[in-house]
């Protein structure tokens, strides 16, 4: 049986990077590039008009920066997506998470490991480059708890890891209801439960330290 494609389209502002990547990744049998846009400013349109499975994003073009696509996004079950970037730069991490990428890579990922991540976002994960998570780690490690959590600390349920994983991807209150098939009072109680048993007050830096315990 043939494996379904995964729809990708690509949003950069250097032609030859675009270039390259349409070639590589359409001699990929499960992945095909469906379009292009050459900045930010045409970046929103071209994706709701081709409705991809992932979009690899640079962070910095003219016009709008990918953070700004994202958020413009936000909302309209934008599909996911995976920022590209050659600035290793925790603070776009962070806003990246909070715009809802999936995935955080650098230029110079390996072919093989671009691939594995369009892959793993297209099937719902969160992804990001490993020099960044242990990075992100340690700036957890030199952080003081915003209020002490539960001392050894409880673990998540599995219904709370769910609802983690799909903050971390950006997802509101409401689209995390919707997808769950719960109340968005529910899952504001399971983020607040989250928070309280992260020692954190909020979901981005509940985002960072389940990555430093693993839940994500």
């Amino acid at each position: 049986m043939t494996e379904p494609v995964i729809r990708v389209v690509v949003v950069d502002d250097q032609t030859l990077l675009r270039d390259a990547l349409r070639q590589l990744l359409d001699l990929t049998p499960d992945i095909r590039v469906i379009a292009e846009a050459v900045d930010g400013t045409e970046a929103a349109e071209v994706i709701r008009r081709a409705k991809p499975d992932v979009v690899l994003l640079d962070v910095r073009m003219p016009g709008r920066s990918g953070v700004q696509v994202l958020r413009e996004l936000q909302g309209e079950g934008a599909p996911a997506t995976i920022i590209l970037t050659t600035f290793d730069d925790d603070e776009a991490v962070q806003e990246c998470i909070r715009a809802g990428a999936r995935g955080y890579l650098l230029k110079d990922v390996p072919f093989e490991g671009l691939t594995r991540a369009i892959r793993e976002v297209a099937a719902g994960h969160t992804l990001l480059r490993p020099a960044v998570t242990a990075r992100a780690r340690r700036e957890i490690e030199e952080l003081q708890p915003d209020f002490e959590s539960l001392d050894p600390p409880e673990p998540l349920t599995r219904r709370e890891v769910e609802v983690l994983r799909l903050i971390a991807g950006g997802y509101s209150n409401r689209e995390i209801a919707g997808l769950l098939g719960t109340s968005e009072g529910t899952v504001k109680n399971h983020t607040s439960t989250i928070l309280s048993k992260l020692g954190v007050r909020d979901r981005t830096r509940a985002v960072l330290r389940a990555l430093e315990r693993g839940y994500i």
